[in-house]
């Protein structure tokens, strides 16, 4: 047995992590593998597993830090929290350069990537873990040890959400055309554009019997355990028009964009983390 990581194992693994995501960042390739035997080659003995583990922990971390995390490392949220944000913090502090290629980032909107069979985009959603944030209110403040949620940044992107809403239209357009309603596909509205946000909702598609769908999209570039925001408003929405709500998270939108849906009241179907209140002097 190998026994707990030392500070200097943790070390050495978050420095890999962050090469790699710097790569991922700017279009550079990487392998994972070659990269999980050199970083061996600096630890206590320490299997394939342990590794991987230990950079899906790293994501997790990032997740709750408000940064975002190599898409191929799922996060983990069982890691050990004495160590291992502590260690991650430091990173950040001195190695500033990386900040600001996550505000550049965040900030990025990608040209809407094509897409040959808009069905085929579709996934499950991801399994529930009970200590993963699937979801948190908009104005959340995870604590990043310089101060900046990158992932909330990308979510007021309205130019990547407006691109995410025609990637859902399109999808719409695709499923209903398949089912045989094409009279009902041409009706689909981009209500967050026709009306606004008093609509509560982005998108009115259809059944195909005809009858009402609302879609929210919410779009990032980044994996399918990225945490989305809402507002109360659209919490609200979701829990009035259950029935005919839905939520499409659109994700990896940078090069390959997937979608899963989620239908219902969103209380019930994700983890959610109130971050901000009203306060004034009692």
């Amino acid at each position: 047995m190998a026994g707990n990581w030392s500070v200097a194992e943790v070390e050495a693994a978050v420095e890999d992590y962050f090469d790699m995501l710097r790569r991922e960042l700017t279009g550079r390739r990487f392998n994972k593998a070659a990269h999980r035997r050199a970083l061996r080659e600096r630890l206590n003995n320490r299997s394939d597993g342990s590794v991987e583990l230990k950079h899906q922990n790293i994501s997790a971390v990032l997740i709750e830090m408000g940064i975002p995390y190599i898409d191929g490392y799922k996060p983990r949220f069982n890691y050990q929290r004495s160590l291992l944000p502590a260690v991650v913090a430091e990173y950040l502090k001195h190695n500033p350069e990386i900040q600001a290629l996550f505000l550049a980032d965040s900030e990025m909107t990608p040209a809407i990537p094509s897409v040959e069979d808009f069905l085929a985009a579709r996934e499950a959603p991801p399994a529930r873990d009970v200590r993963s944030p699937t979801m948190v209110a908009e104005g959340s403040v995870i604590y990043n040890p310089i101060g900046m949620n990158y992932l909330e940044i990308e979510a007021r992107n309205q130019l990547l959400g407006g691109a995410g809403e025609q990637f859902v239209i399109n999808f719409e357009r695709a499923r209903l055309i398949h089912a045989g309603q094409e009279a009902l596909a041409d009706r689909i509205e981009q209500v967050s554009v026709t009306v606004g946000p008093s609509a509560g909702f982005d998108i009115h598609s259809f059944e195909v019997n005809g009858s009402d769908r609302f879609i929210e999209a919410k779009t990032t570039k980044y994996g399918k355990s990225t945490p989305f925001f809402i507002t109360p408003s659209e919490l609200r929405f979701s829990r009035d028009n259950a029935s005919r709500y839905f939520l499409y998270r659109i994700f990896r939108f940078r090069t390959d964009p997937r979608l899963f849906a989620l239908h219902g009241h969103l209380e019930g179907q994700c983890k959610l983390e109130p971050s901000q209140y009203m306060a004034w002097p009692a």
